[in-house]
């Protein structure tokens, strides 16, 4: 239970120095007048004797000595008991006004104070303070016990503190418990009791300080507390303090955390160097300028360091620290130490993926606009060489020189409808204008966008100009290709044909001969002239072999098989040039590793049909053919002749069709140059290894 202040005045205190003054002034007074009467008498009769005579002199001289010993007793004692009587009237006023003081103090106290008896706990006296709080008048606290006060079920926790005052109930007792109102409600209080003489008998003054707001403040400050180390080890980060002394510093949990160690048990002073460990030797001497800086008189870090943690981990932190006091007012280095790796690492990938976007923007296909109030913003090279401006002329540009007059209102319509309407795009064409007035059509899509802090519009332009005319090729190539094939077929059944003839008629004949006259060795009799039936067998099977190897060479030469691609190049000129009167000049290399066989075979077909028509069409007096390696890059094959040329944008032959497929289908690539007049040049760059398939049957001929 509270306890009474020690300074607090005892209502007994005045008593004590009046009684000791009245007992110490009785006995003076008695013993005074005893010793001075006794004195008196046994002089006064000695003197009566030696001065009176007779009996009758000395009977008036003992009247006149009685008289004046009453009277000088009597002033004497009046002058003995003056102080005495004023020192008491003084002792009482005082008490008096100690009284009306301590009253005064008790009803006029802000704090609740009530007196109880410790034996009976009845309650003897409140203030109104202590009405006030508690809801009771001063009758009913009067009726009631003062553990009625206590909330029900700590009646153990009162009977145990009880027993201890009475056991020493002199000494101060302070005590914090929840005390019930009146209306159930509880407050948190701190009591001071200690013992008093109320009304003669033994008390306690018991003074209640309501510490519920300061109790409600400390565990609201615990729970901010919690929640800024909450929000610290969320943020990842620790607070620490240096001192610029000495270099040494403490830590917050968190910091150790952070830089993968195990707080100690009871916070210690490190050297922050003991803490850090450097990732590189740039961050190493960083760190030894940031702690020579913290012993300066004004100290202001915010700094980036690349750590190592001691698990091996690559940690990004950001150091913060200014100069600044601690409780005490001395001098420290206060800082926070932040782990921003996930920050860094996201704001790396973000200027990344920045760079990515821009960089996409910068080379996509498609022109890209930003406009602010119908005015250019930015515009990337593709828009720039969409209009035909420069890459910064563009820039400011306004809507209405992009757009064509007549569809302008339905660009700014789409642009600033305030219900989004659906993006125009490659179905609904828009006219556009060229810097050059040149109109021309093209898809756009638009949409909403941020640009420099504001609010702009973005135009995606699809120039419609080549997809036009990369249609109208494609419908050219399927005519082409659809007379290729139709040609395909024509000239395979004329092969097979020839070939079904070559067979029939020649090997046919020679077979049939070589019967008859096997049949005519068998039944002749005379040797000479079965000897040479036989010779005619042999004859003609070396006919009919040769033949068939024309008719095999025709279809695939063999030494494209057994010797290489330049073998059967030098061998296939050799024989369509050997009777020609063209001049023909070789310059086939080796190279250094033999390509995949449908490269092999494209290149020797393209050559050969190149030969072919040098000699059917061109009425040339020379040919060159040329054959190098490009390194990584392939084979290259030219065939040049001087002859007559022809015109490359007119209609072209079967064979310069097939040619161009052969190299495509291989992934390679065919270029014809020729001129009326100034012969032809059919260059032909292939790669030694192919990614398609190989080349189609239905391309051989």
């Amino acid at each position: 239970m509270p306890v009474v202040p020690s300074g607090l005045p005892h209502p007994t205190a005045p008593e004590r120095p009046l009684a000791q003054a009245l007992r110490r002034d009785r006995w003076r007074v008695v013993a005074g007048y005893l010793v001075l009467a006794l004195v008196w008498i046994l002089s006064s009769d000695a003197a009566v004797q030696v001065l009176a005579g007779d009996m009758a002199t000395a009977a008036r001289w003992q009247t006149a000595k009685g008289t004046f010993f009453v009277v000088a007793s009597a002033g004497l004692i009046y002058l003995l008991l003056r102080p005495l009587a004023q020192h008491v009237l003084h002792a009482h006023s005082q008490l008096e006004s100690s009284e009306a003081r301590h009253r005064q103090m008790f009803q006029g106290n802000p704090g609740p104070i009530l007196v109880y008896d410790l034996e009976s706990l009845a309650i003897l006296d409140v203030n109104p303070a202590a009405s006030s709080l508690f809801g009771w008048d001063r009758e009913a606290f009067m009726a009631m016990p003062i553990s009625a006060l206590w909330p029900p079920g700590e009646e153990t926790q009162l009977a145990a503190k009880l027993a201890e005052i009475r056991a020493e109930p002199g000494e101060l007792c302070v005590l914090t418990a929840d005390l019930q109102l009146r209306d159930g409600s509880r407050r948190r209080m701190e009591m001071r009791s200690n013992a008093i003489n109320y009304g003669g008998r033994p008390a306690r003054l018991l003074i209640a300080i309501d510490r519920t707001s300061e109790t409600q403040a400390l565990r609201r400050r615990d729970m901010a507390l919690a929640r800024v180390e909450e929000a610290h080890e969320m943020a990842r980060i620790g607070a620490w303090e240096v001192d610029p002394a000495t270099g040494l510093g403490r830590y917050s949990n968190q910091v150790y955390h952070l830089l993968g160690r195990r707080p100690p048990e009871a916070r210690r002073w490190h050297r922050f160097e003991e803490l850090l460990v450097p990732a590189d030797p740039a961050t190493a001497a960083l760190s030894e300028q940031l702690l020579q800086d913290m012993t300066g008189e004004q100290v202001q870090i915010d700094v980036l360091l690349p750590l190592l943690a001691m698990d091996g981990r690559a940690l990004m932190v950001h150091l913060r620290a200014e100069s600044g006091h601690d409780d005490a007012g001395r001098p420290r280095v206060l800082g926070t130490l932040q782990d921003v790796t996930e920050r860094e690492q996201s704001r790396r990938l973000l200027r990344e993926r920045e760079e990515q976007f821009r960089e996409l923007v910068r080379v996509l296909p498609d022109g890209v606009v930003i406009l602010s109030d119908e005015y250019v913003l930015y515009a990337n090279a593709c828009a720039a060489a969409q209009f035909g401006y420069g890459q910064h002329t563009l820039l400011g540009e306004p809507l209405s020189a992009l757009v064509d007059a007549g569809d302008l209102a339905r660009v700014r319509a789409q642009l600033f409808a305030p219900i989004p309407l659906p993006s125009t795009g490659a179905g609904e064409v828009i006219g556009m204008r060229r810097l050059d007035r040149e109109r021309f059509q093209a898809g756009l899509a638009v949409g909403d966008v941020r640009y420099g802090g504001r609010n702009c519009k973005l135009l995606i332009v699809r120039d419609l100009s080549e997809p036009e005319r990369i249609r109208e090729a494609l419908e050219t190539s399927n005519r082409e290709l659809q007379a290729m094939a139709g040609r395909l077929f024509s000239l395979q059944e004329d092969e097979r044909r020839a070939i079904s003839r070559d067979l029939h008629d020649d090997i046919g004949q020679a077979i049939t001969a070589m019967k008859l006259s096997a049949y005519a060795a068998q039944d002749e009799a005379d040797d000479t002239r079965r000897g040479e039936d036989l010779e005619q067998i042999i004859q003609l099977a070396d006919a009919t072999v040769g033949k068939l190897r024309d008719i095999s060479t025709l279809l695939r030469p063999p030494q494209l098989d057994a010797l290489g691609l330049e073998a059967a190049l030098r061998w296939q000129a050799g024989m369509l040039f050997r009777s020609a009167a063209i001049e023909l000049l070789a310059d086939i290399q080796a190279l250094p590793r033999r390509p995949q066989g449908d490269i092999e075979q494209a290149c020797f077909r393209i050559a050969q049909e190149s030969l072919t028509n040098v000699l059917r069409h061109a009425r040339a007096s020379q040919v060159s053919l040329q054959l190098h390696d490009v390194g990584d890059s392939g084979l290259h094959l030219q065939v040049r002749d001087d002859g007559e040329g022809f015109d490359p944008e007119g209609p072209r032959g079967l064979g310069l069709i097939v040619m161009r497929e052969r190299a495509q289908s291989v992934g390679g690539t065919l270029r014809i140059e020729s001129a009326h007049g100034a012969g032809t040049l059919i260059d032909l760059y292939l790669p030694y290894r192919s990614s398609a398939a190989a080349t189609p049957d239905t391309l051989e001929h």
